[in-house]
């Protein structure tokens, strides 16, 4: 493991064949140790120094190490006593240090730490997924489901991120975009956080569990459990962790879903129906099918699925020094030409989802299918041009982000246009013409019921 020392004026790598090498020519050999685990967040740093004193070969080295140090002049970033062990001197005195006192931590400055804890711009993507699959969905709720599944969606986005920030203290403070993070900069301290990633962790999936139902308490929980556990886990040791992450960010849309009673699986009570064209149903109006399709579960998961590889692989591009530096396993950082593959193709699937699975599964009208095309194919214009220069071009990846980040509102605000039942000329006609003339939607349940009834 090399061993680097650095200062203002010169740099000099020692590997533990030269150290040995080093310390022989200006004093006794001793045994090279190696690093010690990095706990020192967590823990005093002197934790060690009962080690070092019961180890003669160890102490004989340390104190080689520093002859090395004082003849070079040397005041290391990493410093080789760091890496060996820590002497029992340990902290220098305060008259050396560069500090300034902890900010006293009030209710508003703990309220700013909890949000930084939860990502909050984050958590209220999230959230704002979850509640537009809620307002797609044909089926009935209410205003408290509708507060309920919000609220319990937070506090498990709130407890997923903090957990995530709990394992990744290290690896943040050597990263310029998250060095800057409570753990990192000890605003709070690892038990406090812990203590309100549980709280949160806890509370979501009980809210959900109590005033909405089961399913969406689960996956609520199970969510929790991905972004926290597999993801975090998987970030440091495979490129899989995109994909896994992709799951995560697509499962807010199906407790949306599940929060109306909307079922995810098919069954003989809730098949899999089919919302054909009018050309091709023989009618003005759409084929009549179950409110309750699970097929529209599949649409709103693979929409925010896919969306995400073009947004997070065009991001992670921009930022790859970082997840280099903090030793990520990211496409972009190991694979750029693959990143840009990754992304056209996903960016080519949305095309398929909003314009044949969305009106298919009947959440939106066939014409959604055309005025989708629009921002579908701009998306898909810009990640075709970041993967034919092989996903190295830094303003192509900024372009791709830039169109990520407007496409979601966009596209969700289309489907709310087109949204199947939905009659927005309605506004304007008489209200003896309403009704006569029943919605979309009406036809939707009624046929549902003698559906059920015959069964």
């Amino acid at each position: 493991m090399p061993i680097i020392l650095q200062s203002t004026v010169h740099r000099r790598c020692f590997t533990e064949s030269n150290l040995r090498l080093f310390i022989r020519n200006n004093s006794t050999t001793a045994a090279v140790t190696p690093p010690a685990a990095f706990t020192s967040f967590f823990w005093r740093n002197d934790q060690w120094s009962s080690v070092i004193r019961r180890c003669p070969a160890r102490r004989a080295m340390l104190s080689q190490v520093a002859v090395a140090e004082r003849a070079y002049d040397i005041q290391p970033s990493v410093s080789v006593l760091n890496s060996l062990a820590l002497p029992s001197t340990y902290p220098p005195p305060l008259s050396s240090l560069n500090y300034r006192p902890a900010s006293t931590l009030n209710l508003p400055r703990l309220l700013t730490v909890y949000s930084q804890l939860s990502k909050s711009r984050l958590s209220v993507l999230v959230v704002l997924t979850a509640m537009s699959s809620v307002a797609l969905s044909p089926l009935p709720t209410t205003v408290p489901v509708l507060l309920a599944t919000a609220l319990g969606t937070a506090l498990c986005c709130a407890s997923a991120n903090t957990l995530n920030q709990l394992q990744e203290v290290p690896y943040d403070a050597q990263m310029a975009r998250t060095r800057n993070r409570p753990l990192v900069r000890h605003a709070i301290s690892p038990l406090h956080a812990a203590g309100f990633a549980l709280t949160t962790g806890v509370a979501g999936p009980l809210i959900l569990g109590a005033c909405v139902n089961t399913p969406t308490a689960l996956l609520g929980a199970a969510n929790i459990a991905l972004y926290a556990g597999a993801y975090t886990y998987l970030k440091r040791r495979s490129i899989a962790n995109t994909w896994v992450g992709a799951v995560v960010g697509a499962i807010p849309p199906l407790m949306g879903w599940t929060a109306c009673g909307g079922h995810l699986l098919p069954s003989a009570a809730y098949p899999v129906q089919l919302f054909l064209p009018s050309f091709l149903a023989g009618s003005h109006v759409l084929a009549p099918a179950a409110a309750d399709n699970p097929l529209a579960a599949l649409a709103l998961f693979l929409f925010l699925y896919s969306w995400q590889f073009p947004h997070f692989n065009s991001l992670s591009f921009l930022v790859r020094a970082s997840y280099a530096q903090a030793g990520y396993r990211m496409l972009s950082v190991l694979d750029p030409p693959r990143n840009a593959r990754v992304a056209l193709r996903y960016a080519a699937l949305l095309m398929p989802v909003c314009s044949v699975l969305f009106p298919l599964s009947g959440l939106t009208t066939w014409t959604f299918a055309l005025t989708s095309l629009v921002p579908n194919v701009i998306c898909a214009r810009y990640a075709w041009a970041f993967w034919r220069k092989g996903g190295g071009s830094e303003k192509d990846a900024r372009k791709v982000f830039h169109a990520s980040l407007w496409y979601l509102p966009v596209v969700m605000g289309l489907m709310m246009v087109h949204k199947n039942g939905l009659e927005w000329t309605g506004w304007f006609t008489k209200e003896e013409d309403k009704d006569d003339e029943p919605s979309q939607s009406t036809h939707l349940i009624e046929h549902a019921k003698v559906e059920n009834g015959t069964r």
